[in-house]
């Protein structure tokens, strides 16, 4: 897994690229605190070697938690800039601070 952060000199925005390997997976999305956890509209695209990568365009100066819903099974992604624990969900989810 992998995140990459592009910031974008003329808008307060960072390009942020999730990348996830899944090979036997069918479907991947990121939800988090800035999609309000929906997976509509977050779900990322599958390459021909079998990850999944997606780009969105998220507000900068802000930390946003967040998970991968792979196949309906949350995973967090080990490249996060940290954890941190969410009571609702009863798990640590991945944090990326921007």
């Amino acid at each position: 897994m992998a995140i990459k952060k592009q910031y974008l000199k003329s808008k307060p925005i960072c390009k942020v690229t999730f990348t996830v390997p899944a090979k036997e997976a069918e479907n991947v999305a990121v939800v988090g605190d800035f999609n309000n956890w929906n997976p509509k509209g977050s779900s990322l695209k599958k390459l021909k070697n079998g990850t999944f990568k997606g780009t969105f365009e998220l507000p900068k100066e802000n930390t946003y938690e967040f998970r991968y819903l792979v196949d309906k099974t949350y995973v967090n992604d080990e490249s996060a800039d940290r954890y941190q624990w969410n009571d609702y969900a009863g798990a640590e989810n991945a944090v990326i601070e921007l």
